[in-house]
């Protein structure tokens, strides 16, 4: 779409929309129009839930998931299993298998996963803060959450050869997920097999 078309605050909102991830410039555009054609009370209730998402949300200094109270509701939450610590590699990963029912142990959140190919080493991710963790709260089980790819297993298989020594079971999600997928964009049911299932490394 050509700016001599479409400028000012229209172009600029396009652009923005543009750069979050899987919104292409044609999207970002539907978007625009549509926020166009809406009531100015939805832009502005649009405008404010990211303003509080900025302002309001911020990791948890436990798990380091997303939460507006630290320790966040899971971490505070003593109906949950402290035998079970499930390691994912962001937020949203916590969020799918929440969405399953199934696990009721806690998390800890990596941000992210070895990737050597972007210069992501286990210094970049929240590696020792797991190691100080299983140290301090002695769980039984460390749950590898991570997705099923290169990236992911070789996460996977750093992580154990780390955790085995200190003496705590270390088990994978079982795969139903398919190679290269990712847990947010599994189903519930999937996910809940893919817990059940877990095997031990």
């Amino acid at each position: 779409m050509s700016n001599r078309v479409v400028a000012g605050p229209v172009q600029a909102l396009i652009n923005e929309f543009a750069k979050l991830p899987t919104i292409g410039p044609k999207t970002a555009a539907r978007l625009v129009f549509h926020l166009l054609n809406q009531p100015r009370s939805e832009a502005v209730a649009l405008a404010e839930a990211l303003v509080a998402l900025k302002d309001r949300v911020r990791a948890c200094s436990r798990c380091f998931t997303i939460t507006e109270e630290d320790p966040c509701d899971i971490c505070r939450d003593e109906r949950r299993d402290p035998q079970t610590l499930c390691v994912v590699a962001e937020p949203k990963d916590t969020y799918a298998l929440e969405r399953t029912g199934v696990y009721r142990g806690r998390y800890h959140i990596l941000g992210g996963l070895i990737s050597p190919m972007d210069g992501i080493g286990p210094d970049q991710l929240r590696v020792r803060e797991l190691i100080a963790r299983v140290g301090q709260e002695a769980p039984g089980e460390v749950v590898i959450a991570t997705n099923p790819n290169a990236e992911g297993e070789a996460t996977a298989l750093y992580l154990s050869r780390l955790l085995q020594p200190l003496g705590v079971t270390v088990s994978r999600l079982a795969y139903g997920l398919p190679m290269g997928g990712e847990l947010d964009y599994a189903d519930e049911v999937t996910l809940a097999r893919a817990i059940e299932g877990r095997r031990v490394l």
